[in-house]
């Protein structure tokens, strides 16, 4: 039950906040600091947390568009090509 409140209360997150977490168990992992039970825990929790950024990212990406003039001279909406 605990890992389904976690991955609501992580859906719920804005991506900075997100984030900052996510750099805060990576910055204590590297540390060494902390016990065995702690540190799988927390890169659980890290990788909830990057996969919940990357969709954020992915979604944001997907919403992103950019003005092109059309052949008769008309601004228009297109998707944003970053390929």
């Amino acid at each position: 039950m605990a890992e389904t409140d976690s991955a609501q209360e992580i859906a719920q997150m804005s991506f900075e906040a997100a984030l900052e977490e996510l750099k805060g168990i990576v910055a204590r992992l590297e540390s060494g600091l902390g016990k065995l039970d702690y540190a799988i825990a927390a890169y659980a929790r890290g990788a909830a947390l990057k996969r919940h950024c990357d969709a954020k990212l992915r979604e944001a990406q997907e919403k992103i568009e950019r003005i092109t003039m059309g052949e008769d001279g008309a601004a228009k909406m297109a998707p944003l090509d970053v390929d």
